[in-house]
């Protein structure tokens, strides 16, 4: 039998903050990625050690700006143009995931475009969480192991030891996910119905359910403007409900999400460092899923099942 690839781990530019902690929890150094900027805003990566022959996992999420997912397929180009043994790409947040399909005549399929983009670019194998839509995963012709946060929310759902708990969908494309926490955790689910005219407004919203006297927790994969968030946090309080909390896996928070959430009845936000905060706020609580991706590195590298990660 060959002996076993070596193990590399290297980090993209604005997800090392993440891959460090990853690092921390494996016992792992982090390898040298070296970018090189030019004058006109071009860059270039560079490993700084040898991957020849090597099992590569290359941290990196793609949220905005479009540089964060360049980086991340130059630096697979670079370690297969290096004769890497294996290249996985490790995606916290995979961006563009909202675009999953044809909402409207003559736009794109932004998540489909970037699958193709980074199998085009030499990845072995994508780990990646909570992604905005499941059937993602079939845009890739490698294999996608899709994690899960709730791993981490549950147990601390749990820890908050709320009575009279129920579960909330913030609107009807999350009901499967709510359906899933609620069964869980044996408690009642609600489902905010909106309607958008377009992209981050609202323009009317209605709660399906009781909340009167209850403990709301209001689940999503993802938090940007945070305008659902807080309406559906406001009306519920309105409507009787004894507190409201939140928590969405990928903290994007644009524009005025901030005030938003700070502002309104909530009483926190729980989310995951898969994305940087761009600043703190009192309401907002970070749990880190360094351990949970340590933890299935190792199982890929060691090709050990992963299905123990998933709690729900």
């Amino acid at each position: 039998m060959p002996p076993k690839a070596p193990i590399k781990i290297f980090s993209g530019t604005q997800t090392r903050y993440l891959a460090e902690k990853i690092g921390l929890c494996s016992g792992r150094e982090l390898g040298n990625v070296n970018l090189i900027h030019f004058s006109d805003g071009e860059f270039a990566t560079a490993f700084e050690e040898t991957v020849r022959g090597s099992h590569v996992f290359l941290i990196q999420s793609t949220f905005p700006p479009t540089d964060n997912l360049f980086e991340l397929l130059m630096m697979i180009d670079a370690a297969k143009r290096a004769s890497a043994y294996k290249i996985v790409a490790v995606i916290p947040y995979f961006g563009f995931a909202r675009q999953d399909r044809k909402d409207q005549p003559r736009v794109s399929i932004g998540a489909k475009l970037v699958a193709d983009m980074l199998s085009t670019a030499g990845v072995s194998r994508i780990i990646t969480m909570d992604l905005h839509a499941d059937q993602i995963q079939g845009f890739f012709d490698i294999p996608v192991d899709h994690l899960y946060a709730s791993s981490i929310f549950v147990p601390y759902i749990r820890q908050l030891g709320l009575k009279d708990l129920v579960i909330a969908s913030p609107d009807v494309g999350g009901t499967k996910r709510a359906n899933t926490y609620a069964k869980f955790l044996e408690t009642p689910m609600v489902i905010c119905h909106k309607y958008r005219s377009k992209a981050n407004v609202i323009d009317d919203m209605r709660i399906i359910g009781e909340v009167e006297g209850k403990n709301v927790i209001i689940l999503d994969d993802m938090v940007d403007t945070a305008g659902t968030l807080t309406k559906a946090a406001d009306m519920m309080m309105e409507q009787g409900a004894i507190s409201v909390r939140a928590i969405a896996t990928h903290p994007v928070l644009s524009g005025p999400a901030y005030e938003r959430i700070e502002n309104s009845s909530l009483t926190e936000l729980y989310v995951t460092d898969s994305i940087p905060l761009k600043r703190e706020s009192p309401k907002i609580k970070v749990l880190s899923v360094a351990q949970l991706f340590s933890d299935t590195i190792d199982k890929v590298y060691n090709y050990q099942s992963i299905s123990t990660q998933f709690v729900i």
